[in-house]
């Protein structure tokens, strides 16, 4: 606290709170739902698969397709960054290399897929 004079003493400074600015890459709101919600997927794909970690989900679809939504910040979309989505986005990547998936399992910061060449 401050003296007589207004001035502060040694240590004062370490009793303030002090507010940590949130990291950029958080600035953008995803919902993070603990229910079930409808989800919109493009009309002509059809799930056959679906796993969900503890804030993202993944699914397959008859195709060999592999979408993935939810938070990302370890990479665990599958998308190449760490952005996070509530909006279904195909992994390009097994496009790419034509890959089919073909299971799917999350974990809490990890997706796990298996893939047919």
């Amino acid at each position: 606290s401050p003296g007589a004079d207004g001035q502060l003493f040694p240590g004062d400074a370490e009793l303030r709170p002090h507010r940590e600015q949130p990291p950029a890459e958080d600035a953008a709101f995803i919902s993070i739902q603990a229910f079930p919600a409808l989800l919109d997927l493009p009309q002509d794909l059809e799930v056959s698969k679906v796993s969900c970690g503890s804030r993202h989900t993944a699914v397959i679809t008859r195709g060999g397709e592999l979408y993935t939504w939810g938070w990302g910040k370890y990479g665990q979309l599958g998308h190449g960054d760490t952005a996070s989505s509530d909006q279904p986005r195909r992994v390009q990547y097994l496009v790419a290399e034509g890959l089919r998936a073909e299971e799917v399992v999350c974990g809490p910061w990890t997706t796990y897929v298996c893939v047919l060449e």
